[in-house]
């Protein structure tokens, strides 16, 4: 089951599946709070509560009452879309369910006339990338930030 994120309990369940699901990559990418503060690895109750402040969606995915995972969209633009913080526990991936919260996503945006949803991912996590463009999204984009260890790749696809 997805549902809206709305309670504080809620959001401090959501930070927990957050950090946990990106701390994978965070290791695997040797990211710390140092040289990648702004990972959702390091996120915190306080940057999820400002999500929620500024009107972005948030969404759990629950199974059995558990919230095993997560993910946000924020609008952008007339049609832009962000989908941001993707995340599903280590323990629950490669059942389907990363896809579940894309597909919930897409559904969600349906409404809107002429929808893309971007996202950032990092460029060199080459198995993220492929999950991705198998599911429809195409490179835009490629940047390099002084304060990032890695390259970020900007992908975006219709709805």
């Amino acid at each position: 089951m997805i549902k809206e994120i709305s309670v504080e309990e809620e959001i401090s369940q959501s930070v927990q599946v957050i950090r946990e699901s990106f701390a994978t990559v965070a290791r695997d990418f040797n990211l710390t709070e140092t040289n990648s503060p702004t990972n959702p690895a390091f996120t915190s109750i306080e940057k999820v509560l400002a999500m929620k402040e500024k009107d972005i969606k948030l969404f759990g995915l629950f199974i059995d009452n558990r919230q095993v995972g997560f993910v946000a969209v924020e609008k952008a633009g007339e049609s832009l879309f962000y989908m941001e913080r993707l995340a599903v526990l280590p323990e629950f991936r490669h059942a389907g369910l990363g896809k579940e919260l894309m597909d919930f996503v897409f559904q969600f945006l349906k409404k809107e006339r002429d929808a893309k949803v971007s996202i950032g991912i990092i460029n060199e996590n080459i198995i993220l990338k492929k999950w991705y463009q198998d599911y429809g999204f195409v490179e835009t984009a490629l940047k390099s930030y002084p304060h990032l260890p890695f390259t970020v790749c900007l992908m975006e696809r219709p709805v």
